[in-house]
């Protein structure tokens, strides 16, 4: 049986560097939104820092301001170690003991495992996360954070490192997450030491990343889960397909819904000012900026994303009459509804692929 995936091409190196550079000229005025302050340490965030960095599948990068600039992880990690479970244990188990629907809740809910009729949530929000990070397989505590350090280590191509001082911040002040990881072993999601999954969850949390850094992992999810810069395969297509599907649902807490609407790409968000956002078949992008909005997402990550993935024709949901695009590709142009001057056409083609 023949299987057909849907596939394209980012536009010229030229083009999508040119843009990736307007955009963050655009925006670098934006001083909407606070610096998280959940943790002390991220508190003191230079809320000023702004990097944008386009990774292709092929392995291009695009980059425009702070990029290699050290920041949290923070929950950006969650759909990376959803991955690696995900490829270890199988979607099924996911499914049956963490579940994937939207709680609809914000991020750090602990009504969101109590009134749950089951105590499942999502891998998106802390206590899916939690329950999913309780899942990594390994012989003891050392040898399972081994083994996820090694794993999100691979999908950044290159050893990450802890970031000490944000790491004893959160686990002194964690409180919401002690109650949530409380109420997962009351209703039996996490059956094993509970100060162990939350402390494996806090360390990933604190790893030390850049916004380089995200977008090569967001290019290896969507690259059918291949690094391209380092050529491995960290986890193969249908977990990656299975975790791009899980942070449409809730990556960007209750503001997921909107990001689709206006963005149209899976993505992930986390406190200390990264986002990752993923254009399956295409590459990843890679934001950090430290203010943040009313949903604990990143303003001018937000508001990049959003102007990228239209600039750049990465929104999985946007179409055209095919009697218009038929017409636009005749004359080599892309037919536009708004009057403005045509654009240049871009890749967008259907792939035959013969099954093993």
């Amino acid at each position: 049986m023949v299987r057909h995936v849907s596939t394209g091409e980012l536009p010229t190196d030229d083009e999508v560097q040119r843009l990736v550079d307007q955009t963050h000229s655009d925006l670098l005025a934006v001083d909407e939104g606070d610096v998280s302050t959940v943790y002390p340490a991220l508190a003191s965030a230079a809320g000023d820092l702004f990097g944008i960095c386009v990774v292709g599948t092929r392995g291009k990068q695009f980059v425009a301001g702070e990029v290699d600039a050290p920041f949290a992880l923070m929950s950006v990690a969650k759909p990376f170690t959803l991955a690696l479970v995900v490829e270890a244990l199988g979607a099924e188990v996911v499914q049956q003991d963490i579940g994937v629907d939207a709680t609809g809740r914000p991020f750090d809910s602990v009504d969101a495992v109590v009134e749950s009729a089951d105590g499942r949530t999502n891998p998106m929000v802390n206590a899916g996360a939690i329950a999913t990070t309780a899942l990594v397989p390994g012989h003891d505590a050392a040898d399972r954070w081994r083994c996820l350090l090694h794993g999100l280590s691979r999908f950044a191509g290159r050893q990450l490192d802890l970031d000490s001082e944000t790491y004893a911040s959160a686990s002194a002040t964690n409180l919401r997450n002690r109650e949530i990881t409380s109420a997962l072993g009351q209703r039996g999601r996490i059956t094993g030491d509970l100060h162990e999954a939350l402390d494996r969850y806090t360390h990933q949390s604190c790893l030390r990343v850049t916004a380089r850094d995200l977008a090569i992992m967001g290019a290896t999810l969507a690259d059918g889960g291949v690094n391209p810069i380092t050529n491995e395969a960290v986890v193969n297509a249908d977990t990656a397909r299975f975790v791009l599907a899980v942070m449409a649902t809730a990556g960007m807490y209750t503001g997921s819904g909107q990001w689709l609407c206006e963005v149209g790409l899976p993505a992930k968000s986390g406190i200390g000012g990264g986002i990752v956002t993923v254009a399956p078949g295409k590459g990843g992008l890679g934001t950090y900026s430290p203010r943040l909005d009313a949903h604990g997402n990143s303003v001018r990550g937000g508001m990049a994303a959003k102007e990228l993935s239209e600039a750049l024709g990465l929104d999985l949901f946007a179409s055209e009459p095919a009697i218009a695009r038929e017409a636009a590709q005749a004359r080599g142009t892309r037919s536009t509804s708004s009057g403005e001057a045509p654009l240049p056409v871009f890749g967008g083609r259907c792939d035959e692929r013969v099954a093993e």
